[in-house]
């Protein structure tokens, strides 16, 4: 015991590690505290980032190794020995290998973001050398640069971004006063790519001066290449989507051109060429300041007529709900012929929710303001459109439906008060109160009197009562229509006595 207690620490290691077949009580401790479990520690230690909360716990596994070191004999600690080696080789090595691995990830993702810095600088390079190929004299590698731009700029916004920074406008809009077609091409459609989702090049590309350039070359002799014409368009479209640029665009007098460019029917431009126009064309009218000018064309009555065209026509209702929004808009509208047939039918089309509800707000909103044409829209069938949208159509076309109709049935009861001569009050065009002392007079003087029960009926309830017989008669024609019966066709007298006795219950409001 005197023996163990003079020996240090080193000493217990040096002689446990060294000592292998020594069978003393001293020599049992450290071969209980070293060897493989030594080793095991070390990895786990390794492996676990050496943290504090792993030391805690190794001291105290330590801690019961020292306790129980005394009471193992040789035999034991050998055994433990065994029992502490791992079954496969290659287990010992597993941790190690896994710290090896996360270094070389490290350095793999080192090497990574030195390559891709190393690839962002050589594009930087490139894209200067494309700007400063835009600035020389050389025609050839202008238009080169160009159409390297045009490619560049047609997929990725962030080179979009940077070639603007770089300066490449202003050269391309240099490039559109040229002679060369080719070149006239390459530098708009380098132009339109570099506005794609980028408002700043948008707005850039105006201020550079390209609106009155295209105006120019359209007056040119370049005019006659139908290439020429789309480029320009498609720049008129891109660049219109700008709220600053819309003001500047229809005062330059782009609109003239853009809707020829739209009537232009003997196939000198494709049909997209033709649709950008007509898109472009809405983007302007959202701008108060340009309905104006666009009613000094034939554009309203071109819209109008081109109703029925599903391709095209939810765009030119979206153009009319922009036109309405003004008064000469609405005059306009209102003295096309067949203006209100043409909408009315629209709210038939039960295929397309979106046409519907444009639609009806169009007539809606001229139902609203212009009093003085509210008769004619009853002439039209607006009445029994707006009945079946208020029961099949969305549910804004369903409320837009029902405003038509307060319109209407409030301007049908005014005039009826007016034929009377204003002795009506306001009691004579209310409906009677069910349950009322004067509701059950007026129910038993009409027994009583059969003859005055149609003179005693509200203004109003005559009203209803007619639109819903309208309805059910419009109904009854588009069944037939429908089901490809005679044009002969007469309904039953069920049906007519259904309509006459049919009540405002049928009404959804």
């Amino acid at each position: 015991m005197a023996k163990c207690h003079s020996n240090s620490l080193g000493s217990l290691v040096i002689d446990g590690i060294a000592g292998a077949n020594a069978g003393t009580r001293h020599f049992r401790f450290c071969t209980a505290f070293s060897g493989a479990a030594f080793r095991r520690r070390i990895y786990d230690a390794v492996s676990c980032g050496g943290s504090s909360r792993y030391r805690h716990r190794y001291n105290d596994e330590m801690m019961d190794d020292e306790q129980s070191t005394g009471n193992r004999s040789a035999s034991e600690t050998r055994d433990l020995k065994e029992a502490e080696q791992p079954r496969n080789p290659k287990l010992a090595n597993g941790r190690s290998e896994k710290l090896v691995d996360l270094l070389n990830l490290a350095e793999s993702m080192e090497t990574e973001n030195e390559e891709e810095t190393r690839r962002k600088e050589e594009e930087l390079e490139e894209l200067k050398r494309t700007v400063e190929d835009l600035q020389t004299e050389d025609l050839v590698r202008r238009k080169l640069a160009a159409s390297k731009v045009r490619l560049m700029a047609k997929e990725d916004l962030v080179i979009r971004g940077t070639l603007a920074l770089l300066g490449a406008i202003p050269p391309l809009v240099a490039m559109v006063d040229l002679e060369d077609e080719q070149s006239q091409i390459a530098a708009l459609y380098a132009l339109l790519n570099l506005g794609i989702g980028n408002n700043a090049n948008k707005a850039a590309i105006v201020e550079v001066g390209v609106i009155h350039k295209m105006l120019k070359l359209i007056k040119s002799e370049s005019a006659s290449n139908s290439l020429v014409t789309e480029a320009i368009i498609a720049n008129f479209l891109g660049l219109s989507a700008l709220d600053s640029n819309k003001p500047v665009i229809g005062s330059s007098g782009a609109i003239p051109f853009l809707v020829k460019s739209l009537q232009n029917t003997d196939h000198k431009i494709s049909n997209q060429a033709r649709q950008d126009a007509l898109r472009a064309l809405f983007n302007l009218s959202i701008a108060a300041s340009n309905i104006s000018i666009i009613l000094e064309t034939d554009f309203i009555p071109f819209l109008l007529n081109m109703l029925g065209d599903m391709e095209v026509s939810e765009r030119i209702l979206s153009i009319l709900s922009n036109v309405v929004s003004t008064r000469e808009g609405r005059r306009a509208i209102s003295v096309v012929p067949d203006a209100f047939p043409i909408l009315v039918d629209v709210l038939n089309w039960t295929d397309s929710p979106g046409c519907q509800e444009k639609a009806s707000y169009v007539l809606m909103v001229m139902a609203h303001k212009l009093y003085g044409e509210r008769q004619t829209m009853v002439e039209a069938g607006l009445i029994s459109a707006s009945l079946e949208l208020t029961l099949l159509g969305s549910a804004l076309a369903q409320k837009r439906a029902s405003r038509i109709l307060e319109c209407l049935r409030y301007d049908k009861g005014k005039q009826v008060s007016e034929s009377f001569g204003g002795n009506l009050g306001v009691a004579a065009v209310s409906a009677p109160i069910i349950g009322t002392s004067s509701s059950s007079n007026c129910n038993s003087d009409s027994k009583r009197y059969p003859e005055e029960s149609e003179e005693a009926m509200s203004v109003e309830k005559k009203a209803v009562k007619q639109l819903v017989q309208q309805s059910l008669q419009y109904n009854m024609r588009k069944i037939v229509k429908r089901a490809n019966l005679p044009q002969d066709f007469a309904p039953s007298e069920h049906f007519k006595s259904l309509t006459a006795s049919s009540t405002s219950k049928s009404l959804p409001f």
